[in-house]
């Protein structure tokens, strides 16, 4: 097993060495845009399924979702490098690919800014594109400094309450607590997350709606539809009963630019924070 594994990382040591494209898989979205904003896409031999941005990233070969990998379609594609963040899976999937000689670099899930500027650095020097990536993160701290304007210009009372829920098929709606991506990104635009109490998600009952008083609902487009589309959503009573719920306030945006925290969180953080204000 340790000669197979050597013989990997050798290999993809004098792959790079020799200027010879690497045949890289890229596993989360927010990774996925990283390397296509660095301008390093011609290393990538395939993909996960959330890797539908930019345009071009959906005709790569497809290994399955994040957490539902299979190994068979990674191995076919016959990698020099897996590129993935902690949320991947499932773990005997990634044990089986490590058994394979399969060369495998974790990443942390973005849950902020400095997260996305760390991962943007890590692929930047796999690449072989740091000053490209120089360029990226001073665009992304420029438009920081514009988000960081907006939000420092909001007086506190105008500051949107906002709950988001993750729906999917017909179960129950979730609502995202602490340490959550949607909890980060509500912050950084400069809205208030109505839920302090718990981390993660919990399914949301109608006594919890009206105790947590939203103002806004946040949802994913994909999450809406499921859902039933918006007018199902606000007959809900979970959420007819919110000030949310009354005012018709639900805002639904592309959960890889909203929850991903890859190269265009900001835009995401601007957009909501736009949206927000505009209600």
């Amino acid at each position: 097993m340790k000669i197979i594994l050597t013989c990997s990382f050798l290999l993809c040591a004098l792959s790079a060495q020799s200027g010879e494209r690497q045949r890289m898989i890229t596993i989360g979205g927010a990774l996925t845009e990283i390397v296509y904003a660095l301008e390093g896409e011609s290393s990538l031999v395939g993909s996960d399924t959330t890797s539908y941005y930019p345009v071009e990233a959906m005709k790569l070969p497809k290994v399955g979702y994040l957490r539902t990998l299979s190994a068979e379609g990674i191995l076919s594609l016959n990698p020099d490098l897996v590129i993935l963040t902690d949320e991947a899976g499932p773990p005997p999937v990634l044990r089986q690919l490590k058994s394979a000689g399969v060369n495998l670099r974790t990443l942390k899930a973005g849950r902020s800014l400095d997260d996305v500027k760390r991962n943007i650095k890590s692929i930047a020097k796999i690449l072989h594109r740091e000053k490209k990536a120089g360029a990226l993160i001073r665009r992304i701290d420029k438009a920081n400094e514009t988000l960081s304007q907006m939000t420092g210009n909001t007086p506190y009372p105008k500051t949107k309450k906002v709950m988001f829920i993750l729906q999917h098929g017909g179960g129950a709606p979730m609502v995202a607590g602490t340490d959550t991506a949607a909890d980060s990104i509500i912050k950084l635009s400069g809205a208030k997350n109505v839920v302090e109490g718990y981390a993660g998600y919990k399914p949301l009952t109608p006594e919890a709606a009206i105790s947590l008083n939203p103002d806004v609902i946040l949802t994913t487009i994909r999450g809406l539809k499921q859902a039933g589309g918006k007018e199902t959503l606000l007959k809900n009573p979970s959420i007819s009963l919110t000030p949310a719920g009354r005012n018709g306030h639900v805002i639904a945006m592309d959960s890889l630019l909203l929850l991903a925290f890859g190269p265009r969180t900001v835009e995401a953080a601007l957009e909501l924070n736009q949206a927000c204000q505009g209600l």
